[in-house]
């Protein structure tokens, strides 16, 4: 290749007019971005942009600090990635013309640290978090106390939530009675739609379960999430630890419905939480008439005998 009147190796090339500025665009373009994330991420809380709000349970205080944790490290390496990236592109636009180019076939020293770190931080992962998945996901691990005392079935169906509270006075003897009464509804059975009333303070245990395809239960300010998956039955426990109103939404894609499969999930005093039952139970079988109007009275009776 000839170049003002030299003959030039084939190895070398010659960058073209205005390259080196495009170089020095793309070095900038990448190294912005880690900038620009951490800028947005230290104003995100302030603008509402983070979580909605401080998780009022211990589990979800405890699935925070997971989230935090991979954010970090997240973050660590996403910063460490793109200053690496900025800096090959940095010295490749420093490059003058007619400069061969280092070519390397790779390092085998490299491709071992880099396959051996990331095993390591993903095994570190796995192992910190296994108490907080054993503690919220394996039934042997749920508290001793609400195995025996679920506050409801929630059934999931395109595109509501269905709620099956048992009687008033409903008391389980042990995980049969409660697995016959999943299975067979009961007159006394209490329902609603879009409204799951629960106690506040103490953990509380549901029965998960899908009526056609897969939804998941997600209940945002508490951190809790479980898909609802066609042919089971799963339980779901929760704290809230305060009395308050909290959205219910479904967090898979079920449907053209998906976006208006929303309820409330109301955590109240067992004062109020058997009140609300005891409401309930007058709505559901109230069927229109006074009955103490309809009684007759004394002298009604005596009237008629006579």
């Amino acid at each position: 290749m000839w170049s003002g009147g030299k003959l030039l190796s084939p190895e070398v090339v010659i960058p073209e007019k205005g390259e080196g500025t495009v170089r020095r665009f793309w070095c900038a373009f990448f190294i912005i971005w880690p900038i620009l994330a951490i800028y947005v991420c230290a104003i995100s809380p302030a603008r509402n942009w983070w979580f909605p709000n401080e998780a009022p349970n211990d589990i979800g205080q405890r699935i925070d600090g997971l989230f935090y944790l991979v954010l970090y490290i997240t973050t660590v390496v996403f910063i460490g990635t793109h200053i690496a990236l900025g800096y090959v592109l940095w010295e490749g636009s420093r490059k003058k013309e007619g400069e061969k180019a280092w070519f390397s076939h790779g390092s085998h020293n490299l491709e071992v640290i880099w396959t051996i770190v990331p095993s390591v931080i993903l095994l570190f992962i796995a192992l910190y978090q296994i108490d907080v998945w054993a503690e919220y996901r394996m039934k042997s691990k749920f508290p001793d106390k609400i195995l025996l005392n679920p506050i409801a079935e929630v059934t999931a169906r395109q595109f509501e939530w269905r709620i099956r509270y048992p009687g008033v006075d409903r008391k389980f003897k042990d995980e049969a009675d409660i697995e016959n009464w999943l299975k067979n509804p009961e007159p006394e059975d209490l329902y609603s739609v879009n409204d799951l009333h629960v106690t506040s303070g103490k953990p509380v245990l549901i029965h998960l379960r899908s009526a056609d395809v897969q939804h998941s239960f997600f209940l945002p300010e508490l951190r809790i999430k479980q898909d609802a998956v066609p042919g089971l039955i799963i339980p779901v426990w929760f704290n809230a630890t305060y009395s308050d109103d909290y959205a219910l939404l479904c967090a898979e894609l079920c449907g053209w419905g998906h976006y208006k499969m929303k309820a409330r999930v109301v955590a109240q005093s067992e004062e109020e939480f058997r009140q609300f039952k005891l409401n309930l139970q007058r709505e559901q079988f109230d069927d229109g008439t006074d009955q103490s109007s309809d009684q007759p009275g004394d002298e009604e009776v005596n009237e008629v005998q006579k």
